[in-house]
């Protein structure tokens, strides 16, 4: 089937529109109505309001496949020091990881798809609050993979430790778990000059931050990837008290094994064993955000295959993972599929990193990843 050529004006603008409009998880109105109306006026059957803010447009096909791609919508609470005319609206909110441009590529898709006589169905979803790592199983729980029963998801992430003009692909663990932690170190204040009459859980959580680290160095198999990272250390608001309690919070990530079940245990058994050694309690919360996003074998042997023919075969880098994680691994555990990097950076030099105030992308990776996701779907549907 021969497909309609990428529209790279509108896949620009659509972009640039949604960069000065950001919305954080769960707050995604404004896009969730551009993706809902663009898909409604290119003949799909529309649902909105699918996991609080995201929307589903489903195309009937000749057979009983049926493909979803996935594109998320949320930004993050940055400020943005960008000076582009595109720069972001709203003070303290910035698309800051791209999910602008994989809207944009989304409805690109769904426009170059909608004028076909498809040999499957093709289930687009926009979704919610992936920063967040809730909206995609928001979006499982009110049903996005069934009526009609999905078979295989795909998606992709634009990428900017990747020049523009590669793909990165590969099966198995691509992206790692995400695990949150917060620990209060419950002690006894008093003055800073006596602290012989305090349990001091400034000290405390010090001890905890370098026992953490040494369940990486010394409770995790070697040939296991994993990272404890404490990110937030908060106690006291005087200099010359010290306080009666002391919290930390960080993460865990992993791309499974035996430290990924054991982490849970390992945080709260090294937080309160540290603590009752120097006569305080420690409280652990620990919360699972998502599971390690796990590539199907043969989805990406397909996806693979398609992205030499958008970008030639030696511009398709297998190995390309991180210790980042995406909820998108909800929906590959449900089905099979494939999550592939669209290189976002510049051919030469270095390209601002994801999350950061500074964040832009080469706007060429657009085209790449419209092209990618619409020949994967068809590929699929054709029995690929």
């Amino acid at each position: 089937m021969t497909l309609p050529p990428v529209d790279r004006a509108q896949l620009v603008a659509t972009r640039r529109d949604l960069h000065q409009h950001p919305e954080l998880g769960f707050e995604e109105i404004r896009t969730s109505t551009i993706a809902g109306e663009r898909l409604q006026s290119l003949g799909y059957d529309v649902k909105s309001g699918v996991g609080k803010t995201g929307v589903v447009g489903v195309r009937p096909g000749a057979n009983g496949r049926c493909v979803l791609l996935r594109a998320d919508m949320d930004a993050l609470p940055v400020e943005e020091t960008n000076d582009v005319p595109y720069r972001s609206r709203h003070a303290g909110k910035m698309h800051a990881c791209g999910h602008d441009g994989h809207v944009a590529i989304g409805l690109e898709v769904a426009r170059r798809l909608g004028g076909m006589q498809l040999p499957g169905t093709v289930k687009l979803a926009f979704q919610p609050a992936e920063e967040v790592s809730h909206g995609a199983q928001a979006m499982i729980a009110d049903g996005v993979l069934d009526a009609p029963k999905v078979e295989a998801a795909f998606g992709i992430h634009l990428w900017n430790d990747l020049p523009v003009g590669t793909v990165g692909v590969m099966p198995g663990p691509i992206m790692a778990s995400v695990d949150e932690f917060e620990i209060t170190i419950l002690g006894r204040g008093g003055h800073a000059a006596a602290p012989h009459q305090t349990v001091d859980p400034v000290l405390i959580a010090a001890h905890v931050v370098t026992g953490l680290q040494s369940l990486v160095s010394r409770r995790r198999n070697p040939l296991e990837e994993g990272v404890v990272s404490v990110t937030q250390v908060s106690a006291g608001h005087a200099f010359n008290v010290i306080p009666g309690r002391a919290e930390l919070r960080g993460t865990v990530r992993t791309f499974g094994g035996r430290f990924f079940h054991d982490a849970p245990s390992l945080v709260e058994e090294t937080a309160q064993g540290i603590a009752a050694a120097f006569g305080a309690r420690a409280e652990v919360r620990y919360e699972r955000l998502s599971a390690p996003l796990v590539n199907d074998t043969r989805m990406a042997a397909l996806m693979s295959d398609v992205a030499a023919q958008v970008v030639g075969g030696e511009n398709v880098k297998s190995g390309v993972r991180t210790m980042g994680g995406e909820d998108m691994s909800y929906f590959l555990q449900k089905v099979p599929g494939c999550f592939a990097f669209v290189g976002s950076g510049p051919k030469t030099g270095k390209a601002p990193p994801h999350h950061s105030a500074g964040f832009d992308i080469d706007e060429d990776s657009l085209v790449v990843g419209a092209e990618l996701m619409s020949r994967v779907a068809l590929r699929y549907l054709e029995g690929g």
